[in-house]
């Protein structure tokens, strides 16, 4: 007698698979990306300038000996890190190394200057690597005896930005989805479903996890030493370069998560090679113990790469904060990776039993109780305040973060609701005397290319499967007298037999997936797993791009510690309007600008262009620069990018001193129309 496939619950007509839900999905993760992208803009990073001597926009009466920048925290500088550059744009240095100053808890670096040097107003140019691995860079003026013209153009985009930038962010997200997938898809299988180690789309997803994270790390060692200096892709293959990245702790990292990505291939080829195929129970039982004490040595030795040049090996109670990191990526990649197992099973594996669903929502659970306790601690070390939580863009996308974080639990909620359904329909069922059996071995499992046999010759087996079945106890008869014929019992061609074996297979588990899709409660399952997938990956975009932005509490401990002004400081953000006319088709419009927080430092600049109707204009191009006439400095660019149809944005745009500046606006509408307007603005 032939056992009937378990069931997870009554039979019912079968639904659609939900492929607008997963384009929904996919959708809406892709729009979240792309904005955090745009919003983003070149790397913030945890080091910041704190102060320098001579001041920015300071008048001194004699040339100084050198010229010294205070960071608020360890960076790492090389020579031509800081470079003075005269009003011709010639170094005024002396272009060696520069100094390391640093006493106690102060970080200074020095250069010093050539004699002589003719009155005028000088640019410092400067660039390093701050100790949590991103690049930091800046510049300001200061001027001898009396302010000058300079040809020195201060630079229009901050270090780890462009087009190195972009790659290296993509890269960065690549290899935090990589190790999701690869350490909680392993996870999955070892604590949740371990027949699921036969599983072909499970090997695959595992497999390509590493494949990606493999490529990632590899793509971020070769861009690391461009994406940290010049900005140039080419400089990507600078074997000179190359060997400077592997002697600073990134490299070091990076090149120790390669090491150990090859001992999780050997993970991954015992878990889908003897393990999968192991059938004694008490081996079978020793080797799940050693593989899961084996991956979780792996998988935290990969998470402590991140942990070990990141944000939580600099700052506040590092040898807290570093288990703590650890722990933490640990527990998402058990939950987001294991989620991302569970959707391949639940639509790709028919097998799937209850028990495994049971289990990976224990995990899952515990999970978010690990996520919710590190994550509280790493928002107090990073944030500190309430208004750094609110006034700086980490804490604005700490609450982002937040807020994906509880729509991830809703969902998961719903989908545990589903669960308790599916097993309890599962016990109550007409087949859940099966349900014991449900991890043995199946004839699919037996035969693994018996899933992917031809449809015809499936079609073929399953239509003498109906015939046979159909027979009546005369056609039976007949049967059981020919098979008495000894050239009847001849033994079968081996050959065929097998052939015949794996058409019965797929055709078994063709049905077996037809009930499951049936199960009203599997596609619940499914459809809420498949929603808690996508805002995963949206919320994995968020937590790549909060890794690169300045932790709100060094952001206002910089702002604290910084110089004061040589003027008054704004009472708040400078707003003005410009019209505009390029004298082309639908040329007319309105610039409207907002300096935020308009003083003398860091500004962020937003600029709406409207046009003629108050509508948002999406023109091709917009430049900004700023002129101080009574001190001849400038123009300074600042090149916006685009945020929205009619909405620019510029972070970093440096004001050295205050004044009534002149801000000039360039607006293209066309391929030849644009014009340059121009307004007074007091700053400071």
């Amino acid at each position: 007698m032939t056992a009937t496939a378990p069931s997870f619950g009554p039979s019912a007509p079968p639904r659609r698979r939900p492929l607008a839900l997963a384009g929904l999905a996919a959708a809406l993760a892709g729009a979240v990306f792309a904005l955090l992208l745009a919003l983003a803009g070149p790397a913030s990073a945890h080091a910041a300038l704190t102060g320098s001597d001579p001041q920015d926009g300071a008048v001194v009466a004699t040339a100084p000996k050198e010229v010294t920048l205070t960071f608020s925290e360890q960076v790492a500088m090389g020579k031509g890190s800081i470079r003075i550059l005269d009003p011709d744009g010639k170094r005024a240095d002396t272009e060696a190394a520069p100094r390391d100053l640093s006493a106690g808890s102060t970080v200074k670096y020095g250069v010093a200057l050539h004699a002589g040097l003719p009155d005028g107003t000088y640019t410092v140019a400067w660039q390093a690597v701050s100790a949590d691995s991103h690049p930091v860079s800046g510049a300001f003026t200061f001027s001898i005896g009396a302010p000058s013209e300079t040809t020195v153009a201060l630079p229009d985009t901050e270090a780890g930005g462009g087009l190195v930038g972009t790659l290296y962010g993509i890269a960065r997200y690549a290899a935090y989805a990589g190790f999701i997938v690869l350490a909680g898809g392993a996870a999955f299988v070892l604590a949740c479903w371990q027949r699921g180690a036969g599983s072909r789309p499970l090997q695959r997803l595992v497999v390509r996890g590493w494949l990606t994270l493999t490529a990632a790390t590899l793509a971020m060692l070769l861009l690391r030493n461009p994406y940290t200096g010049s900005g140039k892709l080419g400089d990507a293959f600078d074997l000179d370069g190359l060997k400077a990245v592997l002697d600073t702790k990134p490299g070091a990292a990076l090149v120790s998560r390669l090491l150990l990505l090859g001992a999780s291939a050997l993970f991954v080829a015992v878990l889908f090679g003897a393990y999968a195929k192991r059938e004694d129970a008490r081996e079978k039982k020793d080797l799940t113990f050693g593989l899961a004490i084996g991956g979780s040595v792996v998988a935290a030795g990969i998470a402590g790469t991140w942990a070990l040049a990141e944000h939580a090996s600099t700052g506040l109670q590092p040898g807290i904060a570093m288990p703590v990191d650890v722990l933490h990526l640990l527990a998402v990649a058990a939950w987001l990776g294991g989620l991302a197992a569970l959707l391949i099973a639940l639509y790709r594996a028919p097998d799937l039993p209850a028990s495994a669903v049971r289990r990976f929502s224990g995990i899952a659970f515990g999970s978010v109780l690990v996520l919710t306790a590190t994550g509280i601690y790493q928002s107090w070390r990073q944030v500190g305040t309430w208004s750094a939580l609110t006034g700086t863009g980490y804490g604005q996308l700490l609450m982002v973060k937040v807020g994906l974080v509880a729509v991830l639990v809703g969902v998961a909620w719903i989908s545990r609701r589903w669960t308790g359904r599916l097993i309890t329909g599962a016990d109550s069922g007409p087949d859940a005397r099966t349900e014991p059996a449900a991890d043995a071995e199946t004839p699919a499992e037996a035969h693994p290319d018996a899933s992917e046999a031809d449809p015809g010759t499936a079609a073929d087996s399953g239509a003498r499967a109906d015939a046979s079945s159909g027979q009546g106890p005369a056609v039976v008869a007949e049967n059981e007298s020919v098979s008495e014929d000894p050239a009847a019992s001849a033994p079968e061609d081996p050959a065929r037999a097998a052939q015949l074996a794996r058409q019965q297979a797929a055709v078994a588990t063709a049905e077996k997936k037809r009930i499951r899709d049936a199960d009203p409660d599997r596609s619940g399952l499914r459809r809420s797993v498949l929603t808690e997938v996508g805002v995963a990956v949206a919320l994995l975009a968020v937590t790549t791009v909060l890794t690169s932005t300045e932790p709100g509490r060094t952001e206002e401990e910089a702002r604290a510690s910084a110089p004061a002004a040589s003027a008054p400081a704004a009472s708040g953000p400078v707003a003005l309007s410009l019209p505009f006319d390029t004298g082309g088709q639908n040329g007319k419009g309105t610039v409207r600008m907002e300096l935020d927080p308009g003083r003398p430092g860091a500004n962020s600049v937003h600029l709406w262009v409207d046009d003629a109707d108050g509508k948002p204009m999406d023109v091709p191009e917009v430049k900004l620069a700023f002129t101080l006439k009574s001190k001849d400095i400038g123009p300074l660019p600042a090149v916006p990018v685009r945020l929205a149809e009619g909405h620019w944005t510029s972070s970093g745009v440096q004001i050295p001193m205050a004044g009534d500046w002149s801000v000039a606006v360039t607006v293209r509408t066309s391929e030849i129309d644009q014009v340059t307007v121009d307004k007074n603005v007091k700053i400071g």
